[in-house]
């Protein structure tokens, strides 16, 4: 697995940005965007936190391919075997509001191999998130873009982060 980052990263982190911008703020929630790729450089989903109720922006962008999120479907699960991520934050290992399935554990089930995010979680709402560890113990590459950290924390002005 390559560690390079890529034009296409910075790319596709930036649109990932653009999404975030678009979550409607909550006092007890982080703005996040998120977009998955294919292998071929072609947008697959995008979403952003709250975009439909309490959903994360992973959770969203997974749940427009498969609202069931099972990934049952070949063409689905084959296009997720070689696609990455993008989010503009680690993904979460611990829901705050207690609903089942984080997005770590999300990823995990949909096969995607590859991650990249702007930023790690704080301790705001949930005392050490381990999402990138996750991620990494289950064969996960996980790739960190610091120079989008101030972007992706704009999203967040409302949290004072």
């Amino acid at each position: 697995m390559s560690t390079d980052v890529t034009r296409d990263d910075n790319y596709w982190m930036s649109i990932a940005i653009e999404e975030a911008a678009l979550c409607p703020p909550d006092e007890k929630a982080y703005s996040v965007g998120a977009v998955i790729v294919g292998a071929d450089g072609k947008e697959i989903s995008r979403g952003h936190s709250r975009e439909w109720g309490r959903m994360h922006a992973e959770e969203a962008a997974l749940a427009k391919l498969d609202p069931e999120m099972h990934f049952e479907s070949p063409d689905i699960a084959e296009s997720l075997k070689t696609a990455t991520i993008y989010s503009t934050l680690e993904p979460c290992t611990e829901r705050a509001s207690g609903r089942a399935g984080s997005c770590t554990h999300l990823i995990l089930t949909a096969g995607i191999p590859r991650v990249v995010i702007a930023w790690t979680e704080p301790d705001l709402f949930v005392a050490n998130c381990v999402g990138v560890e996750t991620l990494r113990a289950g064969g996960v590459e996980v790739i960190e873009l610091p120079e989008f950290e101030e972007k992706a924390r704009a999203a967040n002005a409302h949290l004072n982060v």
